[in-house]
């Protein structure tokens, strides 16, 4: 199949990277304005009605900067799935402020030990009236000190589990930073009888949900990828030792080489699985690939492109350091190469 961009995307594309180079102290708030945020959002609520593949395109150039904007924790796991699931008054409540940039979105998706689980052990318990609370512990969200909600994969009391939808400034809510490799803001985010303000879906939604977390690792690490693959070829190029520049080096065209192959081998399957996901077919087997391929091949193509830069590569102001610490905090995200394998053989079953 052909996963060349359309004219659109193209567009997209050009227009979110042109605002991340110009390094404004806002770029957030410039993608805001320039409408990139509210490309999900439905035309009644100021939006463009589009889907995962053009977030995708916008987290592709976010990655490939290394932007610190909270793209993946709103667009991909918090604008999406309200979209996707949410009804007209939670749209309504939620989306305009997000489009607008004024309203940071989040999913607290990982528990300690279980980056994705199929059962979390957070609960969801039925009060003596009509209101439910959460109760547990998630590790890892992006963007929580920033976000006025956070969706949260739960297991409910009476059987069953889904996502809702909490303040996590609400009474009950504890939220304790945590460092990351990039210095993107992270928390551990503790809950003792938080009030639930909406229940987004079930099982179906929570399968959706970590389905475009995925999605959205993928393609912020996409970029990441393919930034420091042609960072690399510049310094190759230009960099001469013995007379000659290193890439006229066989040695050094066949590890470009296998870091092309990477790169391009993340990209179709991302933009593979996002195209079924936007399509509403089955994704799981493209984005057991994507996610496998990103948490496993990703890492070792930054340490393939550091080993190229030579001593530069050390060098932690050079722009390399901020994909490769990129790729590392997304493969956390993803619990890594063999949480995903295991993943991708439970699907199988």
């Amino acid at each position: 199949m052909d996963f060349s961009l359309t004219q659109s995307q193209q567009e997209i594309a050009r227009l979110a990277g042109q605002l991340l180079d110009e390094g404004k102290a806002g770029p957030w708030k410039e993608l805001a304005r320039a409408g990139l945020l509210a490309l999900s959002l439905p035309p009644e609520l100021g939006g463009d009605g589009l889907g995962v593949l053009e977030a995708a395109v916008v987290l592709a150039e976010v990655g490939r900067r290394a932007a610190p904007v909270p793209a993946l924790a709103t667009l991909m796991t918090g604008v999406l799935p309200v979209v996707r699931w949410g009804d007209g008054a939670l749209r309504r409540a939620l989306l305009p402020a997000a489009a607008a940039g004024e309203l940071i979105l989040t999913a607290g998706l990982r528990e300690p030990s279980d980056p994705m689980p199929l059962v979390p052990a957070v609960t969801v318990a039925q009060g003596p009236g009509p209101e439910r609370t959460v109760s547990g512990v998630k590790v890892g969200v992006p963007y929580c000190a920033q976000a006025g909600r956070v969706l949260l994969p739960v297991s409910f009391a009476s059987g069953g589990a889904g996502v809702v939808i909490v303040d996590p400034a609400a009474d009950g809510a504890r939220v304790t930073p945590t460092p990351s490799a990039a210095g993107g803001p992270e928390c551990t985010l503790r809950l003792d009888r938080v009030p639930v303000e909406h229940v987004l879906g079930g099982a179906d939604c929570l399968a959706d949900l970590y389905q475009l977390a995925v999605a959205g690792a993928c393609s912020l690490a996409d970029g990441a990828v393919s930034a420091a693959l042609a960072l690399t070829r510049e310094h190759v190029a230009s960099r001469r030792q013995f007379g000659r520049p290193l890439a006229a080096f066989q040695a050094v065209a066949q590890q470009v080489a296998d870091v092309y192959i990477a790169s391009r081998t993340l990209h179709l399957a991302t933009m593979s699985a996002c195209w079924r996901l936007d399509a509403g077919s089955d994704a799981a087997g493209e984005l057991s690939v994507a996610g496998y391929w990103c948490a496993q091949e990703a890492p070792r193509s930054m340490r393939t492109c550091h080993h190229l830069h030579g001593g530069t590569g050390m060098d932690v102001t050079y722009p390399l350091h901020r994909f490769s610490a990129l790729v590392s905090d997304l493969v956390r995200f993803l619990g890594g190469a063999e949480y995903q394998l295991e993943r991708h053989a439970c699907s199988l079953n």
